[in-house]
């Protein structure tokens, strides 16, 4: 094994182990990787990085399994990082496509390097190759349920019931699609994507999606700021909006920006508010490549005070059980308390915002959360409290005719498992609430 591949798992093996013991963000982690230690790193082996950690984190629970199954006396203590050293090396053996000496010989090496773990580097030797000898055994012990925490389990039955939820969690052990939003309808921008090697497909949603798995800044188009990444349920609540050319229009949580370019495309002039300075960088470095150039304003959307508008988009900071599929480390590292929490915040955001619209003044709520306490709930209270704000249903044609995504209510509530497609991988949407809104004149 080349000191190139000896690195790259040695790092994956650190990202992983903030992921699963402090709580911290795979997406930051693997972001930071090219600033640190891991700019010493080759493009290919920052890619194996990305690979190994979110394969281990996407099969967290089959993997977690299987280790219990093979280490008869349990994990043992004081063993420093043998745990995630084998986890890692089981995502290789059971989930990826490397060769399972490769992913064997280094977990024993990094086993040997920690000072707390050296002493069982036999002890994760037998343990890896006999999971490799049994692959197929411990292959059938993967199911939906095993890569879903019990609780969020639970609220998905209760929810959705018990057959929906587990079409949900299914979804969320898929690789995730590259969904992606034009800038304008681009005819031949459009039939270049949908050639090889992006092979894109228009979605009844409008959004693109491709089948390739070339990097985004490949796609033709990109450089010239001719469009930008979205989920096709992440597109939905700004269509929702309305927006006429000429139009006030208040961003709220704006960062990174791909509703604000969707709302500034449909020709509004955009105050996009977010508190938090980096992402607020990160969002002009978006606009600038896309050629916006919104109002901004680094303040919080809880007391934020304006002239008041035509219309609101508040895409409100929520658990994200929505993103699992694609940000799998939210399934491991939100509790319980984190959606009471949320909503809370949630419910201030929905008062303080209906104070900013003019009379007859638009409002479209959203999250990409799949708990009822941050969407369907959050929305029935909000009502019943404000008798001056009232529900404007959602119609069937807003969805491109994927009625399944309306509630009875006229709500949109979208679900990992909705859009169908010819393969699993290319089937599916983050799961979304959305409701739309109108102050009364």
């Amino acid at each position: 094994m080349s000191r190139e591949g000896l690195a790259a798992r040695r790092h994956a093996v650190l990202i992983v182990e903030d992921v699963v013991r402090r709580r911290l963000p795979l997406d930051e982690l693997l972001e930071a990787l090219a600033l640190g230690d891991g700019a010493a790193l080759s493009v290919q082996d920052r890619g194996l990085v990305r690979a190994i950690a979110t394969t281990t984190i996407r099969h967290l629970g089959h993997v977690r399994l299987v280790m219990r199954e093979r280490l008869e006396r349990g994990l043992p203590l004081k063993s420093g990082r043998l745990e995630t050293i084998l986890l890692t090396a089981l995502a290789q053996i059971l989930h990826m496509d490397v060769p399972d000496r490769a992913a064997v010989d280094v977990a024993v090496s990094l086993t040997k390097e920690d000072v707390h773990a050296k002493h069982f580097a036999d002890l994760a030797n037998a343990v890896l190759r006999s999971v490799s000898r049994d692959r197929e055994a411990c292959l059938a012990l993967n199911t939906p349920a095993v890569n879903t925490p019990e609780w969020l389990l639970e609220r998905w039955t209760a929810a959705y019931g018990a057959d929906t939820a587990l079409r949900i969690a299914a979804m969320h052990g898929e690789e995730p699609t590259l969904d992606v939003t034009l800038k304008i309808g681009d005819a031949a921008l459009q039939a270049q994507l949908a050639e090889a090697p992006f092979e894109a497909r228009v979605l009844p949603t409008g959004s693109l999606r491709l089948s390739g798995r070339s990097p985004i800044t490949e796609l033709p188009g990109f450089g010239a700021g001719q469009l930008w990444v979205q989920d096709a349920a992440a597109a939905l609540p700004a269509r929702l909006l309305n927006v006429q050319p000429g139009e006030r229009v208040l961003d709220l949580c704006a960062a990174p920006g791909g509703k604000t370019a969707q709302l500034l495309a449909a020709g509004a002039h955009v105050i996009a508010v977010d508190r938090s300075e980096p992402r607020m960088r990160r969002f002009s470095e978006n606009m600038k490549r896309l050629g916006f150039s919104p109002e901004v304003l680094i303040a919080d959307a809880g007391t934020v005070t304006i002239e008041p508008v035509d219309a609101i988009l508040l895409d409100a900071p929520c658990s994200a059980t929505g993103t699992i599929r694609r940000h799998p480390d939210v399934a491991w590292n939100k509790t319980l308390q984190d959606v009471a929490k949320l909503a809370g915040l949630q419910s201030r955001l929905l008062d303080h915002a209906v104070t900013l619209l003019k009379p007859g003044g638009r409002l479209v709520y959203a999250t990409c959360s799949l708990e009822r306490d941050e969407g369907e709930v959050q929305i029935e209270r909000f009502l019943a409290r404000t008798p001056s704000v009232q529900r404007v249903p959602i119609q069937s044609a807003e969805t491109g005719g994927l009625e399944m995504l309306i509630t009875p209510s006229g709500d949109l509530r979208c679900l990992p498992c909705h859009l169908p497609a010819d393969t699993s991988r290319l089937a599916g949407m983050d799961g979304f609430f959305s409701s739309r809104l109108q102050l009364k004149r």
